[in-house]
């Protein structure tokens, strides 16, 4: 057996004795309190009273599975299987970015200047994981939001996570690059777009942490160097071509 005994006590000091060397002890407490309640169904009172829990097999090879994934620098968030965004949780996996606490800045932003508002309609474009739309949808009252996601595993787990906070988003398939998925759109049909697309460069990879290049999706994140800003060059132009009336032919 990998631990002493199979207690909670025994588990948890496998867990920092194998990660110390790469996380602080507050990072390890906290990751190993995370896993515990979802895996045991404690609550973090429960930790001083159940030091002598007992884990089963199943339970002790999980821990045991986080910590490889860990000492190889999965993110702790696709460990985990989730993240809080926005007060919300979302599955995360690498199927799509981890939310970012600069998102939630870009939502509040949103949230601030539109709370008081009902009814409003809403283009979310290069949706992910859907963290923005489905935070939009949650605490905006009777909003109507549409998400445009091009990675077909990406999308899935935006209405993995549409289904889990119980919100309706409208979600399409497209490459927002192409015009021809903006087809259809008019002046009246969003109140507003939003987007949180690739924005980093290819030579700044070197520069990137290894649990983000190892493991997070490539497509989301890079862009080439000759052209940083494609994506909001041509969100920005699809978004004036639905918005601005051309001219009637002479």
């Amino acid at each position: 057996m990998f631990v002493q005994t199979n207690s909670l006590s025994a588990t948890r000091k496998y867990f920092n004795d194998r990660l110390s060397e790469k996380f602080s002890s507050r990072e390890l407490r906290s990751m190993f309190n995370l896993l515990a309640q979802e895996r045991l169904g404690l609550s973090s009172s429960d930790f001083i009273l159940q030091n002598d829990q007992l884990l089963s097999e199943s339970d002790l090879l999980f821990f045991r599975s986080a910590v490889k994934k860990l000492q190889s620098d999965e993110p702790f968030q696709y460990v985990l299987g989730k993240t809080e965004f926005m007060d919300l949780s979302f599955i995360t996996d690498k199927r799509a970015l981890i939310p970012r606490p600069e998102t939630e800045e870009l939502v509040r932003w949103i949230l601030e200047e539109h709370h008081y508002k009902t009814g409003l309609t809403f283009l979310d474009l290069c949706s992910g994981t859907g963290c923005i739309s489905i935070s939009l949808d949650h605490y905006l009252p009777s909003s109507r939001g549409s998400a445009i996601e091009y990675s077909e595993q990406a999308l899935a787990l935006s209405k993995e996570n549409n289904a889990l906070n119980k919100t309706n988003i409208e979600w399409l398939m497209g490459d927002v690059l192409r015009p021809h998925v903006f087809e259809g759109f008019t002046e009246s049909s969003f109140d507003f777009w939003v987007s949180n697309p690739p924005y980093v460069l290819n030579s700044e990879k070197s520069s990137m942490s290894k649990n983000v290049l190892d493991h997070e999706p490539h497509m989301a994140l890079f862009v080439e160097d000759t052209d940083p800003l494609i994506f909001y060059r041509e969100i920005s132009s699809a978004r004036n071509a639905v918005t601005i009336p051309r001219a009637s032919p002479a």
